[in-house]
């Protein structure tokens, strides 16, 4: 689908790029859901956060825009005179907006993700159900700890929102959304993250695959299976998670998070590796130039310590089992990386890096950036960022400080 003048607007203004290749899929779209979280933000009820994400999508990761999907649309917790979007609290006006946010977001993904008739010609319907987002203790039999959740569905299981009845926050949004999924791995995307450089889903999930002796196996840059190039000796290593670069995570492999822990610089300099994907998965990842351009695909990975909300590709159910193994795992509200996250990198640094198997995609020596955040609870939407950088302008004009 060639992008819109919208769209065009949408990627100028949040700085979106071209690809260098743009070839889809299919293994990737039967083997992963995507899982778009979004709630209140400055400006809805536009719907440009997510129509930036899902064009950066089709610049960068095509596979993406064929993925079945799942939109968690979490609310929030009270109306009052200022806004604080962390903490649930909006605004009257906020409320509002938001309600008409949500069918504004839903339209758009069945839009770009869903059938509109069945094969017969009709007009596809959404089947709803009810299921509860459990947190916390349950000491008490009267004390319940749950939110109720409204799922929608498409009847072919391509497209589902899930609308809590109350807020529960990013963490239990995305374990909601792990329970409905039927696909061995999943995109986790939050509403205000865009790729800004080209993701090799395909043969990420090859060698993915192959860890788990799914698939053929992958080699290293030195052409040998999974060898250390210093000590020559094979090295089986589980791929679970995989995370991808953003300003913060620049140079990662030689970072203060890293080089200060003898125990994570060892495990960098034993594992960080360029993989070569099966050729199979190889040939698909690039839509033209000769064989041996195709061969020489490589995908780097480094150690990554540290479980990240930004956005990211795992197993799903070693997700469930690692992140969320009970009700206590994440409080109503909370955010993996406050909470998971932490205890993550202190296992991590007590020897336990492989129990997570966390990676970092790693380009260019961690010089490419992947994705950039478009800070939601501030941004306005394209018209009103617009409209004000008009403003700032016509100002400039009146008092001198720019000429007209």
């Amino acid at each position: 689908m060639a992008p819109s003048e919208s769209d065009q607007q949408v990627s100028e203004l949040v700085g979106l790029t071209s690809p260098t290749s743009a070839a889809a899929t299919a293994a990737a779209c039967d083997l992963v859901t995507l899982i778009i979280t979004t709630s209140p933000t400055p400006s809805a009820p536009s719907t440009d956060l997510i129509s930036a994400i899902i064009l950066s999508f089709r610049l960068h990761c095509p596979a993406l825009t064929d993925c079945r999907v799942i939109l968690v649309l979490d609310t929030f917790d009270r109306v009052a005179a200022h806004s604080r979007l962390k903490k649930g609290q909006v605004t009257p006006d906020g409320a509002a907006n938001f309600a008409e946010y949500k069918e504004n977001a839903k339209r758009l993904v069945l839009e770009q993700y869903g059938k509109k008739t069945t094969s017969e010609g009709e007009e596809e319907g959404m089947e709803l159900s009810y299921a509860e987002a459990e947190y916390g203790a349950d000491a008490y039999a009267q004390q319940t700890n749950a939110v109720t959740l409204a799922v929608s569905r498409t009847r072919d299981g391509r497209v589902t929102f899930i609308e809590p009845l109350q807020r529960i926050g990013f963490g239990l949004a995305v374990r909601s959304a792990l329970r409905l999924t039927e696909t061995p791995y999943v995109w986790v995307q939050q509403h205000d993250w865009a790729l800004v450089a080209d993701i090799p889903l395909d043969p990420l999930l090859a060698l993915m695959r192959q860890q788990q002796g799914k698939g053929p196996a992958a080699e290293t840059d030195d052409g040998k299976p999974g060898v250390d190039a210093e000590s020559r000796q094979v090295v089986t290593v589980p791929i679970k998670y995989v995370c991808f670069p953003s300003v913060r995570m620049t140079r990662y492999a030689t970072s203060d998070h890293v080089m200060l822990f003898p125990a994570l610089r060892a495990l960098t300099n034993l594992h960080k590796q360029n993989f070569s994907p099966p050729a199979s998965t190889t040939r698909s990842a690039a839509s033209d130039g000769d064989a041996a351009e195709k061969a020489a695909v490589k995908i780097p990975l480094t150690p990554l310590f540290f479980w990240h909300d930004k956005p990211h590709l795992a197993e799903t159910e070693h997700y469930l089992a690692q992140v969320f193994p009970n009700r206590l795992a994440m409080s109503r509200g909370g955010f993996i990386e406050d909470t998971v996250g932490q205890r993550a990198r202190a296992e991590m640094k007590n020897g336990q890096w492989k129990k997570w198997a966390c990676w970092l995609y790693y380009p260019d020596e961690g010089k490419q950036l992947c994705v950039r955040h478009l800070k939601g609870r501030t941004w306005l939407g394209v018209e009103a960022e617009t409209a004000r950088k008009l403003e700032w302008a016509s100002r400039g004009v009146e008092t001198g400080r720019v000429t007209a």
